[in-house]
């Protein structure tokens, strides 16, 4: 009898090293120069309801009234200085590149592993690329928004918790993917223990 080769895995984990990310929370009455602004150094549109804008590597997420998160792919710590110095005192802006762990969800079987851990309706038509939720993930406060899907038609997902939750976020994220397999394996947090 042939041993055929083990089903390919239905979630893919990809931990997102190096980014830059920053809370964004407008002053009073400043949002359309903080929208002005924006505009101008990053040719973003300030997303109004939860949903995301993206130009090149450069992200802005809607998180609440007046609020945002900002994240560039590679940048660090450096993007959140230039959003600091873009946006003047029509905002305020702390830097999140060290406290927020991000992993990117994909795959076959994403949505049925993230069903278990959020409150959220995931259908595709529900949850459409670009929308963002601030939510609770299997107890640990995390932002989830979605991308767009792979060539292959697999769902794409970047989740974000505080670096402090991140090995217990790992631990239950695992356990969530558990019947439907994982790449990497969830063998070993890439955020150290949990507590």
């Amino acid at each position: 009898m042939a041993i055929s080769n083990p089903p390919a895995p239905g979630v893919r984990i990809e931990p997102r090293d190096g980014l830059g990310i920053a809370t964004v929370l407008a002053r009073r009455n400043a949002i359309a120069p903080l929208a002005a602004r924006m505009r101008e150094h990053f040719a973003l549109d300030l997303p109004r309801g939860p949903i995301l804008s993206r130009v090149g590597d450069v992200s802005i997420l809607a998180t609440g009234p007046g609020a945002w998160l900002a994240v560039h792919q590679h940048d660090g710590n450096r993007f959140v200085a230039a959003v600091r110095e873009a946006v003047g005192d029509a905002a305020s802006v702390s830097d999140q590149s060290d406290g927020l762990a991000v992993l990117r969800l994909s795959g076959t079987r994403v949505r049925d592993a993230l069903c278990k851990l959020v409150a959220i309706d995931l259908h595709p038509r529900a949850f459409e690329p670009g929308r963002v939720a601030v939510t609770l993930a299997g107890h640990i406060g995390a932002t989830l928004w979605r991308l767009e899907d792979f060539a292959d038609g697999a769902a794409a997902f970047e989740i974000a918790v505080p670096r402090s939750y991140a090995a217990s976020f790992w631990q239950a994220l695992c356990e969530s993917c558990a019947e439907f397999g994982a790449d990497p394996a969830c063998g070993n947090t890439p955020f150290g223990s949990a507590r």
